[in-house]
C-alpha cells in the first residue's frame, strides 16, 4: 500500500511543480514553523524539517530565506492548520489537510468541491478513524543497505522500510517522528523529505470511470491554495 501511495503522490507533486504550488505550500509551512518556534533551525526542529523539505523540492535558497524573514515580521499573516473530512462519490473517504488564514473561506470552498462532485463534507472524526497517520522519511539509497537499516532503526519506531527508483522510504508511527528524525540525522543521512501521511486501513475498489470521478474531486481540492494534501481510501 505504501509504495502505491507514493506513486500517486509523486504524480501529484509533478502536477504541483508545474503550478509552483508546492513552493507556496512550503512558504506557509516555513511561516508557521517560525512563528511557533523561532527563526533559528538549529533550535527549531519543525523549521529544520520544512527547510529540508524545501531544499528537496528544489525551492530556491533566496525564497526560503525570504519566507523566514517574512515570518519574523509581526504583521505577517497567521496560518491555521485545519483538517477536513468527507466522502466523495462511491463512498470514498477523503481527508484534506489545509493551512489557511481564513477558515470561513476554506470550509466554503471545500464544501463546494464535494457538493459539485456528488460528495459531502462530514464532521471531524467521521473519516479519520479509517486511516493511520504515519511519518514518512525519504532519502537517496546511495550505499545504504535496506536490511541493515531495518535492524538499526527498529528501536526508533520503524514500521516499514522500502526502496523505489533509487530512493528509500522509512515509515514510522506519527508519535515516533522525532525519534526517527534524530536517528537518521545521527547517521548523517540527508533526508530529502519528511512529512505525515494518512494511510487507509481498508480500501475501496473502483472501476476506471469511478476512479476518474474521484481524481477530478482530488484535482479540484489540490488546486485550492489553502489545501496542502489530499488522502483517500481509494485502492
Amino acid at each position: 500500500m505504501g509504495r502505491a501511495f507514493e506513486f500517486r503522490k509523486e504524480r501529484k507533486f509533478k502536477r504541483w511543480s508545474k503550478m509552483s504550488k508546492v513552493f507556496t505550500r512550503l512558504g506557509k509551512e516555513i511561516v508557521m514553523a517560525v512563528k511557533s518556534g523561532g527563526p533559528d533551525p538549529a533550535n527549531n526542529t519543525k523549521l529544520r524539517t520544512v527547510i529540508q523539505n524545501a531544499k528537496g523540492a528544489a525551492m530556491p535558497k533566496d525564497r526560503i530565506e525570504a519566507a523566514i524573514k517574512r515570518a519574523s515580521n509581526k504583521d505577517e499573516k497567521d496560518y491555521e492548520e485545519v483538517l477536513y473530512e468527507g466522502y466523495g462519490p462511491h463512498g470514498v473517504a477523503v481527508i484534506i489537510e489545509t493551512s489557511t488564514d481564513n477558515t470561513n473561506r476554506t470550509v466554503a470552498n471545500v464544501r463546494s468541491y464535494f457538493s459539485k462532485s456528488n460528495g459531502s463534507l462530514s464532521t471531524s472524526g467521521s473519516v479519520s478513524f479509517m486511516f493511520n497517520k504515519k511519518a514518512v522519511f525519504r532519502f537517496a539509497q546511495g550505499e545504504h543497505d535496506i536490511e541493515e537499516l531495518e535492524l538499526e532503526l527498529i528501536d526508533y519506531g520503524l514500521d516499514e522500510v522500502a526502496e523505489n527508483e533509487g530512493e528509500i522510504f522509512v515509515y514510522t508511527a506519527f508519535e515516533d517522528f522525532g525519534n526517527m528524525q534524530k536517528a537518521l540525522e545521527e547517521r548523517s543521512i540527508e533526508i530529502i523529505n519528511a512529512d505525515f501521511q494518512w494511510f487507509p486501513t481498508t480500501t475501496v475498489e473502483l472501476n476506471e470511470e469511478q476512479e476518474e470521478e474521484i481524481n477530478k474531486l482530488i484535482e479540484k481540492l489540490e488546486d485550492d491554495d489553502d489545501v496542502n494534501q489530499v488522502f483517500t481510501n481509494m485502492a
